[in-house]
């Protein structure tokens, strides 16, 4: 099973997202939920370290286990970080909800309410 745990702050943004297991919805290399959610994760992360106005970090120490942190550092900032933490939640809430017995999504807000996707 792949977790996930996105964190949003006050204002809806993505704040950071942890990615953490294996779907085992297929063979190593050939499992599909595994792959979608490796290339959207790791798409948002590239995407968002080619901006000077976004501050990220992200590091996957090893095989079925990645995390980034993302902090907008002005208004562009902000408008980009929502369309690209958007694009991302939008993404892993299809996978889980179409895998449900894969991926497991959940988002919890700035008051530390959690909400599954």
């Amino acid at each position: 099973m792949i977790t996930i745990r996105a964190a949003l702050d006050s204002s809806g943004l993505l704040k950071s997202c942890r990615v953490q297991g294996h779907a085992g919805a297929g063979p190593k290399g050939g499992d599909i939920v595994c792959a979608a959610v490796s290339v959207l994760a790791r798409t948002a992360l590239a995407v968002l370290s080619n901006r000077g106005d976004v501050r990220v970090r992200g590091e996957a120490p090893e095989r079925g286990v990645f995390s980034l942190e993302a902090e907008a550092l002005n208004g562009a900032g902000r408008d980009f970080l929502a369309a690209a933490g958007g694009f991302l939640l939008a993404g892993l809430s299809s996978v889980a909800r179409d895998y449900p017995e894969n991926c497991d999504l959940v988002v919890v807000d700035h008051h530390g309410s959690e909400r599954r996707k």
